[in-house]
Order: C-alpha cells, then structure tokens, then sequence
C-alpha cells in the first residue's frame, strides 16, 4: 500500500506542476464565466443611443414610440426617399416609414438601416405597432377593454412532488432538466479527459521505457493504480478550483455590471409595462387601470416560489451522487484507458479499442434528452444501472427524483463493475505494459486474460 502512496503521490505533484494544468486552470473558469460576461460586456460596447428617424404618414404609430436610454425617436415630415440617403450624416441609425395603406388599419412598415438593424431595434419597433394595431381593431369593433382584461389571462401550473409520506413541495421540471443535463454533461467530459490522460501516460512511459525501472520495485497492477488514483486526483482538484475561479470571477463581474444589465433590459421591461391604448368612439384614449401596479404580495410570492423550486432539488443527494459517479466512472474508464494505453506502442494503434469502451459513454450522453422526456421509463432504469452508462444517466434521472432502490442498486453495480474492470484491466495490464513491437489484437489481449501469474 505503500508503494501505492508513492506513485499516487508522483503522478499528483508531476501533474499539477506542469504548465499546461496550470494554464487550463486558470483558462478554464475564465472560459465559464465568459458565457455570462460575454453578452453583457459586448451589450456595453452599443452603449451609445441609436436615434431612429420616423416618418409616419399614418399619424397614428408615431407617437407610440417612447424614448428609453438605448433608444431616441425622431420624428419628422419629410421625404422618405431623402432621408434614407443621407442617414449616417444626419446621425440617424435607421429610418422607420410607416406609408398610408389600402388597409383601415395598416400592418406594414419599413426599417431602413445602413447595415442590419439589431434586433433590438426591430424587436420593439414591432411589438409597439403590434400592440397599436391590436388596440385600433379593438376600438374599431367597439369592445370594451375590460372585456380584453378579463380574458387575457395565465395559467400558473404549479408541479408539487408527494413523498411516500405523503409531504409536498414545490418543483420545477425545468430548473430539474437543466441540472440533470449539465450534471451530466460535466461527468461525461470529465471522464474522457481525464482516462485519455491516463492512456497517454502509460503510452509515454511504456515508449520511453520508464516502466521497465518502474516495475523492477512495484508490481504492475500497483503502478495501474497509483498512476489512474493520481490523475483522479488532480481530476477533482482542477474542478474545484474551477468551480471556485468560476463563481468568484462571475459574482465580481455581474456585480460590477448589474446597474448597467438593468439599463440594457429597460427597453424590453418597457414594452411588457406599457399598457394596450385603447380608444373610445370620440378619439380620446382610455387608460386600463392598474395596468402597470405591481403588488408586493405578488413579487414575494413569486420569491418564495422560485427558492421553494430551487430547494426541491435534493441538492444535500445530488452533491454525493455527482462526487459518486464523477469518481466511480472515471476509475472505471480510467482502468480500461489504462489498459488499452498499456497494450499499444502509440496512440494511433489505439483505436480499434477505443470504440467498444467510448460507445456506451457516448451513447448514454445522446440519450440524456430522452431520459429527461421520461426519466422513470424502462431505458432510464437499465442505463442508470449499467456501469457503463449510469454516470451519466442517473445524474441525468437524479434531480427528478429517484427511488432509492435504484440508487442502491446503481451504485451496487457501479462498485462491482469498477471491481471487474480493474481485474480485467489488471490482467491485461501485467502482459502489455513491457509488451514492445508487437501490434495487438483482441485474439492476444484474450490470450493475456487467460495467463495465469
């Protein structure tokens, strides 16, 4: 066991000294944090107000368009057609025409732009004049806006989980998805990096003829071990590190930009808060009322709901289960990496063996959107208890809510496949490793099971 310590301890430290795990740590976080800062920072790059010209031979759209800190509307009677041409000189960043129609009530306009307008842009463009034209044909066919209130109406659909006793709590199916899937996806990245760092390790050794000083003192099956315990371990240093790079760096940077996030979203808030204008038979303009009221009542029972859906996640299972699998899986793919790393000379001579033990990993990551479709079916049951598979597949199934008799029974086989493969990679292990010169098949790697000690 000893000797074990040593060799873990040798592949750790020779590990995380080198450059290249020293870059992807800190590459990694920035890399992750820049999925959330990215789109802010690149919002803070069309700081600048874009003034929009309108010209409105309707009269009725243009007054519609309300100012807000990205936008500026001008509007002017003036020639379309000189307008257009001259738009960068006269600072305009578009040119909405809005021309007199056949129609009663026009639904066609135009958006002229030096390039292609952002969405931005169109997006409120449209949705004011959605909003216009609903109001005017409502008007037109006399019907009362309380009438429109009353049944415009949303569905709150609340999922709530019963336990065997029979207690209830909040959930969300969605917030279940994303952490099924993203769990998911973290082990299956996890454990092909880290078993092809295994592989490439033997490989090395095994070329520059290392391992024939190596198991002169230790035997095989205990360098085998060392070596695919000492790379899990640099495995879970890097994803804490990352795990805590990654909330520090997006926490320090959306807290800088959060004044200007609420400024970028005050455009599309706008919109959702301006009432539907409604006219009477005379003209004049009928406000709904209490349109833009927000009650307090309301927003905390939308708080309190949102943190009921996060706490009935069963984070305090779903932690232990990930360091589970994410350990389990890798020292089980880790083994048969190891091996196969053990029986070739170079990596090309790899892959005729890497397909059979990648396939059940891929396949069980493509069926991850199946198993959310309907994670207590036959297909989640059987890949979240197969070792090959249940990494991934029971991450995937856990947030929904597993019985414990699957859980039980997936870690069960879990131990005792990562038992078996390590024999079976052990077996191969002893043969190949001072194996040189000889490109193997699986007729040989059959033969090497079969030697006895």
């Amino acid at each position: 066991m000893g000797k074990i310590k040593l060799i873990i301890l040798r592949e750790y430290l020779t590990r995380v000294r080198k450059k290249s795990f020293i870059i992807m740590t800190i590459l990694g976080p920035l890399l992750m944090a820049a999925l959330f800062v990215v789109p802010v920072f690149l919002a803070q790059l069309e700081g600048d107000t874009k003034t929009i010209a309108i010209v409105d031979e309707t009269g009725l759209f243009a007054p519609k368009f309300k100012d807000s800190e990205k936008l500026h509307f001008e509007i002017l009677n003036e020639d379309p057609e000189s307008i257009k041409l001259h738009l960068t000189d006269r600072g305009f960043y578009a040119l909405l025409h809005i021309p007199i129609t056949e129609l009663s009530v026009p639904n066609t306009a135009k958006l002229y732009a030096n390039g292609q307008p952002n969405i931005i842009v169109t997006g409120y463009v449209r949705e004011t004049m959605r909003k216009e034209i609903e109001s005017l044909k409502l008007s037109a066919s006399g019907i009362d806006p309380e009438i429109l209130r009353s049944i415009k109406s949303t569905v709150n659909l609340l999922t709530i989980r019963v336990d065997e006793g029979g207690n209830e709590q909040n959930s969300s199916t969605e917030l279940s998805m994303v952490v099924g899937y993203i769990g998911g996806i973290l082990i299956y990245f996890f454990i092909f990096m880290y078993g092809a760092q295994v592989m490439r390790g033997v490989i090395e050794e095994k070329t520059n003829r290392i391992v024939e000083v190596i198991v002169s003192s230790v035997k095989p099956f205990q360098l085998m071990m060392g070596k695919i315990i000492g790379v899990a371990m640099v495995g879970l240093t890097q994803f804490v590190l990352w795990v805590v790079f990654t909330i520090i760096i997006v926490t320090s940077v959306l807290s800088v930009f959060s004044a200007d996030i609420n400024a970028f979203r005050s455009s599309q808030l706008q919109l959702e808060k301006d009432p539907i204008i409604m006219y009477d038979s005379g003209g004049e303009t009928i406000q709904p009322q209490n349109q833009n009221m927000e009650n307090p009542e309301q927003i905390n029972e939308a708080v309190v709901a949102i943190f009921d859906q996060i706490n009935s996640i069963a984070f305090q299972l779903i932690l232990p289960m990930f360091l589970f699998y994410f350990i389990g899986g890798y020292l089980l793919y880790g083994a048969l990496f190891a091996a196969i790393g053990s029986a070739v000379d170079n990596e090309t001579d790899t892959q005729q063996f890497m397909l059979p033990i990648t396939v059940p990993l891929i396949l069980s990551i493509m069926v991850a959107q199946f198993i959310i479709i309907n994670p207590e079916g036959p297909l989640a049951f059987w890949l979240s208890i197969i070792p090959l598979t249940s990494p991934v597949v029971m991450m995937v199934r856990l947030p929904f809510g597993v019985h414990w008799v699957d859980i039980t029974l997936s870690i069960t086989l879990m131990i005792a496949g990562f038992l078996f493969a390590t024999w079976l990679a052990g077996r191969i292990y002893r043969t190949g490793i001072l194996m040189y010169g000889k490109k193997p098949s699986y007729k040989e790697l059959w033969k090497w099971l079969r030697y006895r000690s």
